[in-house]
C-alpha cells in the first residue's frame, strides 16, 4: 500500500478541515488505516483508525465528537473531518495502514506504512 496525504493548512480556532489519503488499494479486509499527529516536542499520537472490512473506528478521546475518520471505496481514499479545531490539533497529520487484528488500534507502533504528512496551524 502506497499513500499520499492532502488537505492541511492553516486555519483559526472553531474553523474545519478535511484530510484526504488516497490509497494504492483498500482491499484487504485485515487492512486498517488511520490518521496520526505529532506536535512539536510530543510524541507521535494516534488520532482516528478505521478498519477496512468492517468500517469499525477508534477514535482517541480529545477528538471524539470533532473528528470524524470515513472512507470512499470508489476513490480508494480515506478522510478526515476535522471540525472544531483549537490550537491544541496543530501537528503533522499522518496517515498509515498496516494489517492488524481485532480493533483497529491507535498506537502508532502497529503501523508500517505511512505517507508524507501534512501539516495542520490551528491559530
Amino acid at each position: 500500500v502506497q499513500l499520499v496525504e492532502s488537505g492541511g493548512g492553516s486555519v483559526q480556532a472553531g474553523g474545519s478541515l478535511r484530510l484526504s489519503c488516497v490509497a494504492s488499494e483498500l482491499t484487504d479486509r485485515s487492512l486498517c488505516m488511520g490518521w496520526f499527529r505529532q506536535a512539536p516536542g510530543k510524541e507521535l499520537e494516534g488520532v482516528a483508525t478505521f478498519r477496512i472490512g468492517s468500517g469499525a473506528t477508534n477514535n482517541a478521546s480529545s477528538v471524539k465528537g470533532r473528528f470524524t475518520i470515513s472512507r470512499d471505496n470508489a476513490k480508494n481514499t480515506l478522510y478526515l473531518q476535522m471540525n472544531n479545531l483549537q490550537p491544541e490539533d496543530t501537528a503533522m497529520y499522518y496517515c498509515a495502514a498496516g494489517f492488524l487484528l481485532g480493533v483497529a488500534s491507535l498506537n502508532p507502533s502497529r503501523y508500517n506504512t505511512w505517507g508524507q504528512g501534512t501539516q495542520v496551524t490551528v491559530s
